[in-house]
């Protein structure tokens, strides 16, 4: 994307598929920053490996932690990467002390840095006892050269790499049974006869049970360690014959896949991002979506090379595929050949079910996990350049919402504006810059209209009379009515007649009588937002005989206004409750930020090293906040917000509100 050149940053998750030494392996590349953490989650949901990356110099950073727990949650072996080491201030020995320390993972160092910052010349590969240097006219790191280490010329070397090789060999005898028992056995008077395929195949069972994580080294700038890496992809981690989904067993065979990216493409339409589980997928084929219930055709599969497409006959299972021609399908759909197949397989499901006594939905079982989406934090709205252009804008967010199911468009139905709900500030400022180039419109994103409700304090009775003569008719009705607060939460207003009223009145003039009450409340006297929490009493109505139901509307609408404007009144304020993650640490500057913003905090537990504040906050007062806790907490914290009620303001935040507003009204 022209942004990700721009700001040099991962914006959207690319993939690419690649031949490495006859394994086939599909990469791809997820954002870092904390407003994209879906392109993560849904890119790790599919996926059956990760490497993390990390900056040599810093080690474990912010991100990384919320990176690594995603990775937690889904299971999913992973090696370490530690980038940069040709940068200056890059320590090898730091970085792997803050994975163990704040990752609290087992490192296994696999290999050794020779030299660090601008002296890294190349890696000892620890495994091998080799030493791997790559040549310095050399641009894209292709040219190097791998050589054992001599007793003659590296003896230092030698001796380090040897203690490291017996303390990997410790450590892997440590979590592997199987490999405990013949280092002990055969091997136990000198680790360096043991052979390097038994050390790689106990580290990749480690690998995947999870209990630790290879750690390698280099600088991707020059392509230095990359070769290596990619060795240890194709030995280490899981291959997808590796991978046992219970589900599989049920398609026996059968086309079974996951939807989990949807892009937008000018010229092709939605392209559909897939990953094949089981089975095989053509181009012109049809398939059954299970979650939209729906049958659709596959014009054309082609295999993904970031911003290439090479067009291909066929694919298998463990592949990921980019499908043409999808218009249904979204994030998190499971894909099956037909729904036949799809029925069968719910079928063997359900017996299977039977067989271990579990109860639950058939469909639900054949689901396959979709993907979870994060909560929006951050609110704003959006205008088109004129009205005319509504539609076209209209378009272009559901285009990007399709693609990117964490940003969320509301209507506002109390300001009748378009509200963006996204994960930061700075997805919103993508979203607005992609709008501007992929759509050519020009939008304004303005501040969050913040939606006050009004009631009233005390009972108040109020009498009204219409008289009107039109043409030959004359309209006359008299009213009188008694408008009270009530103690249940009632957006609309409770409307109650007096006996007197209720016995004779005729429904045409019922209904005229609820419209009118219902249109008054819709502004208050204050700020002309709705009331809300108000019981109205009808206790006389009297009406001229031939008096239009319009004219009963107004008489009972201009009653009940002249009552509210007598009554106490009292501004409700959207109340958001807030639950903020952040390490202990960092307690104490969020919660005096809290204090500020006029929040109220109900109670602070301990989770791990975490403390979890949860309590309530304004929704006034909670712009900007995602950016500002980022700031306080450098950036390891994160907050969930939902509309929890409306509650009163107090005394002087309400004048303060309302001295503003009439202040704009001036002005206007």
């Amino acid at each position: 994307m022209a942004q990700e050149r721009e700001r040099g940053i991962t914006i959207q998750s690319a993939a690419v598929t690649f031949d490495w030494k006859g394994y086939r392996v599909n990469l791809i590349d997820t954002p870092g920053h904390v407003d994209f953490t879906l392109e993560v989650e849904r890119c790790l949901r599919v996926l059956d490996g990760a490497v993390a990356v990390f900056d040599a110099s810093a080690g474990v950073e912010a991100q990384t932690l919320t990176v690594w727990r995603q990775a937690d949650k889904h299971k999913i072996p992973r090696i370490c990467f530690l980038n940069k080491m040709d940068k200056t201030g890059a320590s090898f020995k730091y970085a792997v002390e803050s994975i163990r320390e704040k990752l609290k993972a087992k490192p296994l160092l696999l290999q050794l840095p020779l030299g660090e910052g601008k002296a890294f010349r190349g890696v000892v590969d620890v495994v091998s006892k080799e030493k791997l240097l790559w040549n310095h006219q050399s641009e894209d790191g292709k040219d190097f050269e791998r050589k054992p280490l001599l007793e003659m010329s590296d003896a230092e070397l030698l001796k380090e790499t040897t203690e490291a090789r017996n303390d990997l060999i410790e450590q892997v005898a440590d979590l592997d049974d199987e490999f405990a028992d013949l280092v002990l056995g055969e091997f136990s008077e000198n680790f360096d006869l043991l052979p390097t395929e038994k050390l790689q195949a106990a580290i990749h069972r480690v690998t995947l049970a999870q209990t630790a994580v290879p750690v390698l080294c280099g600088s991707a700038l020059k392509n230095k360690g990359v070769q290596p890496l990619l060795d240890a992809i194709t030995m280490y981690l899981p291959s997808p014959e590796e991978c046992n989904y219970e589900f599989l067993q049920w398609y026996k065979g059968d086309l079974c896949a996951l939807a989990f990216k949807v892009l937008h493409d000018k010229q092709r339409g939605p392209l559909v991002f897939m990953r094949i589980y089981s089975g095989m997928i053509k181009p012109q084929s049809a398939i059954y979506n299970i979650n939209g219930n729906c049958t659709e055709r596959v014009s054309r599969l082609l295999l993904p090379f970031a911003d290439q497409h090479i067009e291909i006959p066929s694919l298998t299972a463990g592949n990921i595929a980019l499908t043409v021609g999808l218009k249904h399908t979204a994030t998190g759909d499971t894909i099956a050949s037909s729904k036949s197949s799809a029925l069968a397989a719910a079928r063997r499901a359900e017996r299977e079910g039977e067989k271990k006594h579990r109860q639950n939905n058939e469909a639900e079982r054949l689901l396959l996990a979709g993907v979870e989406i994060p909560e929006p934090v951050f609110f704003c709205t959006i205008e088109p350049p004129s009205v005319g252009r509504q539609p076209e804008l209209d378009y272009a967010l559901k285009c990007l919402q399709r693609e990117d199911p964490s940003l969320k468009v509301k209507l506002d139905p109390d300001s009748g504006q378009t509200v963006l709900c996204g994960m930061g500030e700075l997805h919103i400022e993508i979203i607005h810059d992609r709008i501007k180039r992929e759509y050519g419109l020009e939008t304004y994103l303005g501040p969050l209209q913040v939606a006050y409700r009004e009631t009233i304090l005390n009972e108040v009775r109020a009498t009204d009379t219409l008289d009107r003569t039109l043409g030959d008719k004359r309209h006359l009705v008299t009213v009188e009515l008694e408008v009270k607060p009530i103690e249940t939460s009632s957006v609309t207003p409770v409307i109650k007649y007096a006996p007197s009223v209720s016995e004779d009145l005729p429904k045409v003039s019922q209904e005229a009588i609820e419209n009118g009450i219902h249109s008054a409340c819709l502004q208050g006297p204050l700020l002309g937002s709705p009331i809300q929490d108000v019981a109205i009493t009808l206790h006389s109505l009297i009406i001229h005989p031939g008096t239009s139901t319009t004219m009963i509307s107004a008489c009972v609408s201009r009653c009940i206004q002249k009552a509210l404007k007598k009554a106490d009144k009292q501004v409700l304020e959207p109340l958001m409750s807030l639950e903020v993650t952040v390490m202990g640490d960092y307690l104490s500057p969020v919660l005096a930020d809290l204090a500020q913003r006029r929040g109220t905090i109900q109670e602070i537990q301990t989770r791990q090293e975490n403390k979890i504040v949860i309590g309530f906050v304004p929704l006034a007062e909670i712009m900007g906040y995602s950016t500002v806790l980022r700031t306080l907490t450098s950036g390891s914290a994160t907050f969930a917000l939902e509309l929890c009620n409306y509650q009163a303001m107090n005394p002087q935040d309400q004048a303060t509100l309302l001295g503003r507003r009439s202040g704009l009204n001036q002005m206007l």
